[in-house]
């Protein structure tokens, strides 16, 4: 049956030569994702949209042609930008009698893909790309964007879930998380502080990607620096802490994100000076108070990711994927931990981004 759906969803495309293959590729738990190979030697990605995580693949797909199509116009390179195909009807995307939306890409030939870092080079790199991405977009109209997970980075909407779930305590769990619960609300009200220099206009609206894992960017498989940045669906109007701090929670932990042994887990200072140093190279012309805040902003996505775990373990785990009972419970105790570490380094974070704001 699989089968069938892809090859019915291939048909629509204009593609070099005839498709002799499609197979399952990459480790993404969102879309369904496939490397197509034709007769001619072609490749090319093969992507159903997940309806179940993005509820309006039309603007999703709408913001991923504009971002692409902006970044392309801003670099030489061909392997530089996302190439959508159109369909024989001239369209970038198709649905399928079921509703799915698919969509397909050139493959970025001569690139590889880590899942993590093997070197504190490869961290760097990443902030490159992730920085270049908020240099090429700096001219771009966040505010024309589609929202595709609304509300994703308001963390003060995050608490406000919280605490239905708390309130709630459906699974009769809060018993079991007390510790958590207590270091949720003691930073509440930091916790809102990015959010309220948005609104205020403290901060400047940007676009950012919501997504800046290493995962997400694709290096020259030769000299290992950034061709280009992928997985363009969460792209959305955001602040660029949302987009430095979600890089520092994940690469600059040095345990996993559900370790049970939190003796493990801390934030990295070495790792961190690397990707500001790459981040902020890649992208000089943020504001000085963008700057200042991006500590705040590792703090706030670390905690942030925590609220989430925890809200998901107090409603049954109905999210995130788990597997064992109390996965999301220590996923958020780790993601707490991290906050920690980062609260007994917070003057070297902020000593860090001084020392290289002013060479910049």
């Amino acid at each position: 049956m699989e089968s069938d759906i892809y090859k019915n969803a291939i048909s629509h495309f204009v593609m070099d030569g005839e498709p002799i293959s499609c197979e399952h590729h990459g480790c993404g738990h969102i879309n369904h994702t496939f490397l197509v190979t034709t007769d001619t030697g072609k490749r090319y990605i093969l992507q159903m949209l997940n309806g179940g995580v993005f509820h309006d693949p039309e603007g999703l797909m709408e913001n991923v042609i504009a971002i692409s199509r902006h970044i392309a116009s801003k670099t030489d390179d061909p392997r530089g930008s996302l190439h959508l195909n159109p369909t024989v009807d001239g369209r970038l995307y198709t649905r399928d009698k079921k509703g799915n939306i698919w969509r397909l890409y050139d493959f970025v030939e001569g690139s590889i893909c880590l899942q993590a870092p093997e070197t504190m080079e490869d961290f760097y790199q990443s902030a490159v790309a992730f920085g270049t991405f908020q240099r090429q977009l700096a001219d771009f109209p966040a505010e024309t964007l589609h929202e595709t997970i609304p509300n994703f980075h308001d963390t003060p909407d995050r608490y406000r879930k919280f605490r239905a779930a708390l309130a709630a305590d459906v699974c009769g769990r809060a018993k079991d998380a007390g510790p958590e619960i207590d270091f949720v609300l003691a930073r509440e009200a930091e916790a809102g502080t990015l959010q309220r220099m948005r609104v205020s206009g403290e901060l400047p609206t940007r676009v950012t990607h919501n997504d800046t894992k290493l995962n997400n960017v694709m290096l020259d498989e030769k000299t290992r620096r950034p061709l280009c940045v992928i997985d363009l669906d969460t792209v959305m109007p955001g602040l660029a802490a949302y987009d430095f701090g979600d890089s520092i929670r994940f690469g600059a932990a040095t345990a996993a994100e559900d370790e049970k042994d939190l003796s493990k887990m801390e934030m990295s200072l070495e790792a961190f000076e690397t990707f500001t140093r790459g981040f902020l190279t890649a992208c000089p012309d943020l504001t000085d108070r963008e700057r200042e805040t991006l500590p705040l902003g590792a703090k706030i996505m670390t905690l942030e990711c925590g609220v989430r775990f925890l809200t998901d373990y107090l409603e049954g785990d109905k999210y995130f994927s788990i597997h064992r009972p109390e996965h999301n419970l220590d996923r958020a105790r780790t993601q707490f931990k991290l906050v920690e570490d980062m609260e007994k380094k917070w003057d070297d974070m902020g000593a860090v981004v001084a020392r290289l704001s002013a060479q910049l």
